[in-house]
């Protein structure tokens, strides 16, 4: 019987990118649920194997803004209680701290473009390692306190909290290894009065992206199909 990811998805570009075919090479099933579209309260914790919160350009905290948020938050804390198989990336990263109880706000900078990560002991020791010395993209302004009984992963002089870890189930990365160089142009459109707001030159990015994905592709692929391959279910 074929397994099953389900990934809540915040804006339409920001997909599992190329997670999608690592995904389907281990032999998951993949379907998407639109956040503040889809009814996030009548997903079955028990009914999908993995679950993936992917990215966005809102805060974790805007609940007021946002009040689908208070589903998705409560979906994640099932399926954290249950110690069921879960990985965020960027908002998805955060959401995943917050539903354990801890503080999301904003970062001392925006954090946005291409750069490798600093792997704690822990990062080394697990799937984190196939990106060791890999730039990866950052594309943020928020962070994080880790929560309790959480190993840090990785940092960066920005950001001191990049990714973490809760036994083999529970993973979170504050970058994305995900993305795709094909479909980074909907980046670009999508972002673009952030990027105004930065003074941050799409061609640069895109050009950056050009180099550099195909590598962090590579290594992200690695990295996922090594967390996969321990989880515990």
């Amino acid at each position: 019987m074929p397994k099953t990811v389900v990934a809540i998805r915040h804006v339409h570009f920001e997909d599992l990118g190329t997670f999608a075919p690592a995904l389907a090479d281990a032999g998951y099933t993949i379907s998407y649920r639109d956040a503040g579209v889809d009814d996030l309260s009548a997903l079955a914790t028990e009914d999908v194997d993995l679950l993936a919160v992917l990215g966005g350009p809102i805060g974790a905290y805007e609940d007021d803004k946002y009040p689908f948020l208070v589903d998705e938050i409560a979906l994640i804390e099932r399926r954290l209680a249950a110690g069921r198989p879960t990985f965020g990336i960027c908002l998805g990263a955060q959401l995943l701290a917050r539903a354990l109880g801890q503080r999301v706000y904003p970062g001392p900078a925006k954090e946005i473009g291409w750069a490798p990560v600093t792997l704690t002991e822990a990062g080394r020791a697990g799937p984190l390692r196939h990106l060791e010395g890999v730039a990866v993209l950052h594309w943020h302004g928020d962070t994080f306190d880790l929560p309790d009984g959480a190993a840090r992963l990785a940092s960066t002089a920005v950001c001191r909290n990049q990714a973490f870890s809760i036994g083999a189930n529970t993973l979170a990365l504050q970058f994305h290894p995900e993305v795709e160089a094909r479909t980074f142009e909907r980046w670009l459109i999508g972002h673009t009065s952030e990027l105004t707001q930065a003074g941050l030159a799409p061609a640069a990015l895109r050009a950056d992206t050009r180099a550099l994905a195909p590598a962090a592709d590579r290594h992200g692929r690695a990295c996922l199909d090594a967390w996969l391959q321990g989880l515990g279910v």
